[in-house]
């Protein structure tokens, strides 16, 4: 197409543009440098040394490459940015860097830490599929996922005993999150007022359905996933059992069913 096209567009528009499609290229390092964050251990590591943490205190409590010093340094900025650490400049002018909510929520002792869903989920087995979307749209392929590694993610996951854990764990984490939100508040806990029984559809280990028995002893809870998922797993004796099946072909009966993020999605 003949440049002069873009003639009458006005610079700032034009520019405007190219920021927001190179925003869209470049925003996985978002995603990336969290990963990063993560494996590194660098929420745990400012939490141990207990106070606001330099970058050459943080370089020795990561087993950081002496080479890679200045590296680590980006690092930080672009994790500073995402707004998963709080920095400030010290009297001296020596620049240190805090934990905040968001990087809190990653600490690997943290009871609602998040940190196994990123890890999961950032997975290249997770990744790898989105790059054959444009694939599977022309042809019969079920999905991306089944392109990428020739099977669904329940079979994937039924199979490859470390993905398994992974995933489970990724669950196990998301769960528990959402089950200190509904059974933490009154206001949460109108929600399940009056409801004598409720299934929870593709409910992983039942780490959630364990928070709302403990919350309401009156109701019947049970728990529905694939065999690989709740084989061995015990309910309470008293309201929570688990039950082998397939969401897609049978739901048993209850009051009240409850589906948290259990779809299928195109991707996976």
């Amino acid at each position: 197409m003949d440049p002069t096209t873009f003639a009458n567009d006005q610079p700032k528009q034009l520019l405007d543009a190219q920021a927001h499609i190179c925003n869209h290229i470049l925003c996985f390092l978002h995603s990336m440098t969290l990963k990063c964050a993560i494996e590194l251990g660098i929420p745990d590591a400012i939490q141990k040394h207990g106070t606001p943490i330099t970058l050459s205190e943080l370089a020795t409590a990561l087993n950081i490459h002496p080479t890679k010093a200045s590296s680590l340094n980006r690092l930080m900025r672009m994790l500073v940015y995402s707004k998963f650490f709080s920095k400030k400049k010290l009297g001296s002018g020596e620049v240190v860097f805090d934990l905040n909510l968001n990087s809190k929520l990653l600490l690997k002792d943290h009871p609602l830490s998040l940190a196994p869903f990123a890890l999961a989920t950032l997975d290249p087995t997770m990744i790898d599929p989105a790059h054959h979307i444009t694939e599977w749209l022309k042809n019969e392929s079920k999905s991306p996922f089944h392109i990428a590694h020739g099977r669904s993610i329940w079979e994937h996951a039924g199979s490859t005993t470390k993905f398994n854990k992974y995933f489970n764990q990724a669950m196990a984490s998301d769960a528990r999150f959402v089950a200190s939100l509904l059974t933490s508040n009154n206001e949460s806990k109108d929600i399940f007022k009056g409801i004598v029984s409720l299934i929870d559809v593709g409910g992983g280990d039942g780490t959630t359905a364990k928070a709302i028995a403990e919350a309401f002893p009156e109701m019947k809870l049970t728990v529905l996933d694939l065999p690989h998922v709740v084989d061995g797993l015990q309910g309470n004796g008293l309201n929570l059992v688990y039950v082998r099946g397939d969401m897609f072909e049978a739901i048993p009966p209850a009051q009240a069913v409850l589906l948290k993020a259990a779809k299928e999605s195109n991707v996976t």
